[in-house]
């Protein structure tokens, strides 16, 4: 099954992929195909003709879309109240086809905050950095993140996010970060809705 993925930033157009895939691995669902991502304004996913006209297009790619995925940051939003908005317009939208949102508390790379220990030495961050108690409490999360790196290091999310992705810890990510278990839901109702025998998700050890 072609799942459609709508995001916000070339940074999130290039990390969520890699994200997806690393989930694909740890749940063994690889009949659930991820196309690649169609980048949209955070205020065109949150207002309701420009969603309704993403979601349009979504369903109208080439390889078809059997269900879509919207990902973005919260920023001065609470996930918990503008989620199930998007995804009410999004669903309707899109005529039943299962669809899942997805917002950062903040911003993804609270995510990043909430597993620093898993990232000593990659992109510069520091050997000593140490996870922040409350991630997703923190404004300005990639000017957090910076602060963990090496003395003149800087944060490029088009290059350090998706490459960040690749290496965080899950499991700790999962554990500190709300918005992060939400997204490991939606990928299990997502996978479910392609016909995948997930088993048990998240795996044990992450809880």
């Amino acid at each position: 099954m072609i799942f459609q993925l709508l995001v916000e930033g070339q940074g999130d157009e290039r990390a969520i992929p890699v994200l997806l895939r690393r989930l694909q691995k740890e749940s063994g669902c690889f009949n659930l195909h991820f196309d690649h991502p169609i980048r949209k304004r955070r205020s065109e996913l949150v207002s309701e003709i420009p969603l309704r006209q993403a979601v349009q297009l979504a369903l109208q790619q080439e390889r078809g879309c059997d269900g879509i995925l919207i990902v973005f940051d919260g920023d001065r939003d609470c996930p918990k109240t503008l989620a199930p908005c998007v995804q009410t317009l999004a669903q309707t939208e899109a005529r039943g086809l299962p669809c899942e949102v997805v917002i950062a508390h903040r911003e993804y790379e609270a995510w990043f905050l909430g597993s620093l220990e898993s990232l000593h030495g990659k992109r510069g961050i520091r050997g000593d950095a140490v996870s922040h108690p409350a991630p997703e409490s923190v404004r300005g999360a990639k000017e957090r993140l910076k602060t963990s790196m090496e003395r003149g290091g800087s944060y490029v999310e088009v290059a350090d996010q998706p490459a960040l992705t690749a290496l965080f810890d899950l499991a700790a990510a999962y554990r500190n970060c709300r918005s992060f278990r939400r997204m490991i839901h939606a990928f299990g109702l997502l996978a479910s809705a392609a016909g995948s025998e997930i088993g048990e998700w998240p795996p044990q050890a992450w809880r």
